[in-house]
């Protein structure tokens, strides 16, 4: 269980750019842009109301943790943007974030575990996820918990971002 866990709300927009906005920060030229690349943190709470390229709505769930002052310390969001080829969908892993003062303790392990339930239960048998080539202890954490890396892409956002890729049968 993970205390204080819950779905995003528009309300924590905020919170949640101030997470990414700290998070960012550890890393020399990472950058929190709204306008282009964080779109997705402007509402929220508005999650499974996103659409694919082929205007399929995305599903899944975005979510928060509130610390004891009730701010949003970590989150992690899902969505099932494609298929495999007999129709199942592919999950895939977002969002990722957990403040520096809340680290140590196992709490992505967990949200990690959590979202992987619910894809599971969601009927998905593969779970994949990007990350910056810089977050070198999100990597660690993924492969430590069953992901295999893959390529990698680069963004063109702001903040000139290479990502690599990471999946994981469910």
């Amino acid at each position: 269980m993970i205390p204080n866990l819950r779905a995003a709300v528009d309300a924590d927009a905020q919170d949640l750019f101030g997470l990414l906005t700290l998070c960012f920060a550890e890393y020399p030229g990472c950058y929190t842009d709204p306008h282009d690349d964080l779109f997705d943190l402007v509402k929220p709470g508005h999650w499974k109301e996103r659409r694919g390229s082929d205007d399929r709505l995305l599903g899944g769930e975005f979510l928060v943790v509130e610390d004891e002052r009730g701010r949003v310390c970590a989150c992690i969001a899902l969505d099932f943007p494609k298929l495999d080829a007999d129709g199942t969908p592919v999950a895939e892993l977002h969002r990722l974030y957990v403040r520096a003062d809340q680290r140590g303790r196992g709490l992505a392990a967990r949200l990690v575990a959590h979202v992987e339930t619910m894809a599971r239960d969601a009927g998905a048998r593969r779970m994949e996820l990007w990350s910056d080539t810089r977050f070198e202890t999100a990597h660690r954490l993924y492969e430590r918990l069953g992901y295999a890396r893959g390529g990698s892409r680069p963004l063109g956002d702001i903040s000139n971002s290479t990502e690599f890729f990471f999946a994981k049968a469910l």
